[in-house]
């Protein structure tokens, strides 16, 4: 099958190829997450960082989609949380994801936290099979793009998502403004 977007040799259905996604992403896609125009791309692990991936596969950042894990905290109590943002900008965990899980204090949970509460490897984190009850919170940019790059829960492989089934998963809020334009460096 041809990819949606980018420059991929092979791309199949992610119903071919779940036994090379990370277990909690393929049990979601057995179950409760609707797996029809889920693509599964192969790719080099070390190629996994999203500039990277971008380069070698022809994926602007306009269609890559990142999930980082948040720690939002109110007196002694802890959410963990996934913010979806593209690839160009940033979470706005100070002040949107603060204000929506109602925190005093949010910010980005320690790699090991978010490797062994989400069952993924780090750099391949995806929204797609989050623990029950984690709130998502998913960029309405991420939820308007016909298809968007994410992680297989693995380092090796990428899933190639409709923007509009990001926005559907089980307990996912669209927020407008949840991603912010990244500072530039360098100029």
């Amino acid at each position: 099958m041809r990819a949606p977007i980018g420059n991929f040799t092979d791309a199949w259905p992610v119903t071919d190829k779940l036994d090379l996604l990370a277990p909690p992403v393929a049990a979601a896609l057995r179950g409760p997450v609707p797996a029809d125009g889920v693509v599964y791309v192969d790719s080099d692990p070390d190629d996994a960082d999203t500039v990277r991936f971008g380069e070698v596969h022809g994926i602007p950042p306009e269609q890559s989609a990142n999930c980082v894990v948040v720690a939002a905290r109110r007196g002694q109590e802890t959410t963990l949380a996934a913010c979806v943002v593209l690839a160009h900008t940033r979470a706005d965990v100070n002040r949107t994801v603060r204000r929506e899980l109602g925190a005093r204090k949010a910010s980005f949970a320690p790699v090991e936290t978010a490797v062994g509460e989400s069952g993924m490897e780090y750099g391949g984190i995806t929204p797609i099979g989050l623990p029950q009850g984690w709130p998502l919170l998913v960029d309405a940019a991420v939820a308007d793009t016909p298809y968007a790059v994410v992680g297989s829960g693995r380092r090796r492989g990428k899933l190639l998502v409709p923007g509009a089934l990001l926005a559907g998963l089980p307990g996912a809020r669209v927020l407008d403004g949840l991603g912010l334009q990244a500072a530039r460096t360098g100029d």
